[in-house]
């Protein structure tokens, strides 16, 4: 029979509770996780063989949010939950980056994690448990896991860091850190900050990896009790003698290739490298596998570029640790969009595009905690000729889901409070050419595309990708690294952030040896950086533009008594239909009377407010109106002259003369200038056509006493 496993800790105020041996007991590992009152079940599988012909390790992490979790139904006409959204995709990514590191190397099974929000209690965020319950799972599961990890997000309200904080206190903290790692070393951080210096944000991913230690002990407890055996694995096989072959055909070929500083021609001359290695050993000898040597190959390239660097302290492109590569900035580039720009960083490149927008085009995102309007949109392609292969292009991919978050996290601090900017924004990054941190130029040119638009950033942001190579005890941390630099280095760092401090900064460590130290020294090197870049950025373009571009809708705002809104609205709509439909201009309005009119033709803008102002304007006594007669009677005319007000000009104040009948004076449909000369308790009012001289709108006996 299957025992059941509990363990309870006071984490952060509130109660962490790890239970397995009810739910899922056909995984390899399931741990359902309860933090307040949401709720993560985590199950772990893994393929009882390897998987043959394969140079990775063939992980999947799945994390699906139910909307039961929240006592809500979900929309659509299925009423069931569909692909992944966003937040999901996001996740996804949360956990499997610091897990697959962990892995045995050589492990190949396929391996599969996921993750189901069970409850919800629309206060903690369920990023935390599900990372936490796949750490359990997996230490619990005897697969070759070499955990545990614990994880914790971070705030900072009033200059103190808070741990965990709950969504309400997000909404007031200049932090949102979430950080992953091992007892020893941290592993991942992801993060979105409002301009906070590199002091706080180290300080802030200290303590996260500190508070997280208590996590980590009691999945330690948990396994104690519940852990299963270990999966035995296959001796690995002593490829030695075939690695010394290898390094005899091809150390100095690759040596050479890595000392062309241009990618295509280093990357053509890898391959036939590769190519040609491959074919002599294994024509030698059939027993030598294609997947084997290529192995071998890549483990002497990273033997081969590591060393170089720490020995040399010089890149594979020839650059110093703490140059960044030459950059080209320019805007305006595209004749019929709203904001553009181009950032070319050494041989990685965006096109970047700014749309403005109104109202109707905010995004409706329907989260657990309810659905909210989205004002700003971040969305990154990374199409295959960008490194010159050939590929599908499909759906967006969880890297390009990614990527356009992270940089959507650094732009957002800087933009202008929306009653400032009344837009609906949207930045697309095309990447046209890529060979290393794309995102960063996506932040770059994102920023540069959305000051061209004219969208008032408090600050332009620039963002610079750090790598690290470490050996042993000496290590050497790397400015702005080349694609090559990534796959073969320990650290992926990526920062982002104004002349005043840090935006988004994003980790991930491919090893444990990382000290506080040396991410002290890469945040150092990143502000250096950072401040390079935006230096270059600016010789483009400084500051917004003052004016937006022809082609962007213009939009004004006006506040109305919320008493108004229905007239302007009108029976069933009649009235703002009516509105849109004569002057072309678009008219939102909010349930605080605030009215927002928008077009591209500013005369459809003010013949629109100047009707809805028609409409709520109250009339005052002694002004001078325009009008139209809509009835007449044997004791005077009824005039429209203030949007949908009428007033009564009494037969008396026709002319300055007896009028024996109105008719003789005024017909239905003549336009007429009106004074207002009372209005009495019940909003009605009295007009007189005689006070006003009806060819020059002044009032006449204001003219009359000028005279005297």
């Amino acid at each position: 029979m299957f025992e059941i496993h509990r363990k309870e800790i006071n984490w952060g105020g509130r109660t962490l509770v790890l239970e397995t041996g009810q739910i899922a007991r056909q995984a390899n590992g399931a741990v359902m996780v309860t933090y307040g009152e949401t709720s993560c079940l985590t199950a772990v599988t893994a393929a009882k063989t390897a998987k043959e012909g394969i140079d990775f390790f063939p992980l999947t992490v799945n994390y699906q949010e139910r909307a039961y979790s929240a006592g809500k139904i979900p929309g659509g006409f299925f009423k069931r939950e569909g692909r992944p959204g966003e937040a999901e995709t996001l996740t996804c990514r949360l956990i499997d980056r610091p897990i697959r590191p962990l892995f045995v190397k050589g492990f190949k099974n396929e391996t599969q994690v996921v993750s189901t929000v069970m409850s919800h209690d629309l206060e903690n965020n369920p990023d935390i448990t599900a990372l936490i319950g796949t750490s359990a799972a997996l230490t619990i599961s005897g697969l070759p896991f070499m955990g545990p990890i614990g994880a914790a997000r971070v705030g900072y309200i009033d200059g103190e860091y808070i741990l965990n904080p709950t969504y309400e206190q997000l909404e007031t903290s200049d932090l949102d850190l979430v950080v992953a790692g091992t007892r020893d070393a941290v592993l991942m951080v992801e993060s979105e900050a409002n301009e906070l210096s590199e002091k706080i944000m180290l300080g802030a991913v200290m303590f996260g990896h500190e508070q997280m230690q208590v996590v980590i002990d009691v999945i330690i407890e948990l396994a104690e009790l519940a852990a299963k055996e270990p999966m035995i694995l296959p001796e690995p096989e002593d490829h030695s003698a075939l690695a010394a072959k290898v390094a005899t055909l091809a150390e100095a070929d690759l040596r050479a290739a890595y000392s062309e500083i241009v990618k295509q021609v280093r990357s053509t001359q890898l391959s036939a490298i590769k190519d040609r290695v491959i074919a002599e050993l294994t024509e030698a000898d059939e027993n030598v596998k294609s997947g084997v040597v290529a192995d071998l190959l890549k483990n002497l390239e990273k033997t081969i570029v590591r060393g170089d660097i720490i020995k040399t302290k010089k890149r594979i492109d020839g650059r110093d640790l703490d140059t960044v590569r030459a950059i080209e900035s320019s805007v305006n580039i595209l004749p019929r969009t709203h904001g553009s720009a181009l950032f070319t960083r050494g041989e990685t490149q965006a096109t970047v595009v700014t749309t403005l927008g109104t109202g109707d085009d905010e995004q409706f995102i329907d989260a657990l905690t309810g659905t909210y309007k989205e004002r700003f949109m971040l969305h990154y392609n990374f199409p295959p000729y960008s490194v010159g292969e050939v590929g599908r292009m499909m759906g967006t991919s969880r890297r390009e889901t990614g990527h356009g978050k992270l940089a959507w996290r650094a732009l957002r601090a800087v933009l202008p409070d929306h009653d400032e900017f009344p837009y609906t924004i949207r930045v697309v990054s095309e990447i046209t050419e890529s060979n290393g941190s794309s995102s960063m130029a996506s932040v770059c040119g994102g920023s540069l595309s959305l000051m061209d638009a004219g969208v008032p950033l408090k600050r332009p942001v620039s963002g610079i990708a750090m790598g690290l190579i470490k050996e042993g005890d000496d290590y050497a941390v790397l400015s702005d690294i080349l694609g090559d630099e990534d796959h073969l280095g320990d650290m992926d760092f990526k920062v982002a952030g104004t002349s005043e401090g840090i935006t988004s900064l994003q980790m991930d460590i491919r090893i444990t040896g990382i000290t506080k130290d040396i991410m002290e020294i890469a945040l150092k090197q990143a502000s250096e950086g950072r401040a390079f870049i935006l230096e270059e950025m600016n010789k483009a373009l400084a500051t917004g533009r003052e004016e937006m571009s022809d082609h962007a809708p213009r939009i004004e705002t006006i506040q109305i008594n919320r008493e108004k809104i229905r007239e302007v609205i009108g029976t069933g709509g009649k009235v703002i239909r009516e509105i849109c439909e004569v002057t072309g201009a678009k008219v939102d309005i909010e349930d605080d009377g605030t009215i927002k009119v928008s077009s591209s033709d500013l005369s459809a803008i003010e013949a629109a407010l100047k009707w809805i102002e028609g409409i709520v304007a109250e009339p005052e006594v002694g002004k001078i109106y325009e009008g139209k007669v809509v009835k007449t009677v044997d004791f005077g005319a009824f005039v429209n002259f203030l949007g949908s007000r009428d007033g009564l000009v009494h037969i008396s104040e026709l002319e300055n003369h007896r009028v024996k009948q109105v008719t003789d004076v005024l017909s239905e449909g003549d336009i007429i200038k009106v004074k207002v000369l009372a209005v009495d308790d019940r909003g009605k009012v009295r007009l007189s056509r005689r006070a006003v001289d009806q060819e020059t709108g002044e009032d006449i006996q204001d003219k009359q006493g000028e005279e005297e």
